[in-house]
């Protein structure tokens, strides 16, 4: 199972201010730990969101907004992508994520990544589910339920 975790915004990562050193070698020893466990598929810190966009829609026509954007608190900072056999396994690693002083009330989503895997079989037709196997062969992306 697939999971990615999800560290939230806050005014300094919107400030762009960059970590402590202390934060940024207790993150590269949990992303070490995340390595030399299997799990760790990906993960990145992000710019800030006066550096991206959204893109709204109404009425079928797209309208794109510039950052930044609303609360911090709702924002996303960075992500780690993880493979576990669990839940309980993700919701354990979530909870060794390094989190800085100061930061109470800003807290990590744990969210399940949906494959094609979890698509019972006799729902997707045998050529959409090749399709789907070929892409992710040509991206280099793990085979479902892998």
């Amino acid at each position: 199972m697939k999971f990615m975790i999800v560290g939230k915004g806050s005014p300094e990562t919107e400030a762009g201010e960059l970590p402590s050193q202390e934060l940024v070698d207790n993150m590269h020893a949990y992303n070490e730990s995340l390595t030399k466990a299997g799990v760790l598929l990906a993960g990145e810190g992000l710019y800030p969101s006066s550096q991206g966009a959204q893109i709204a829609y109404s009425g079928g026509k797209a309208s794109v907004i510039d950052g930044p954007f609303a609360e911090a608190k709702e924002l996303i900072a960075g992500f780690w992508l993880i493979q576990v056999k669990s839940r309980e396994e993700a919701i354990e690693w979530a909870l060794r994520v390094p989190v800085p002083p100061g930061h109470d009330g800003i807290g990590l989503d744990v969210w399940r990544v949906f494959d094609a895997s979890d698509v019972p079989d006799d729902s997707m037709p045998a050529e959409e589910r090749e399709r789907e196997e070929a892409l992710r062969e040509r991206l280099g992306v793990d085979q479902p339920g892998a």
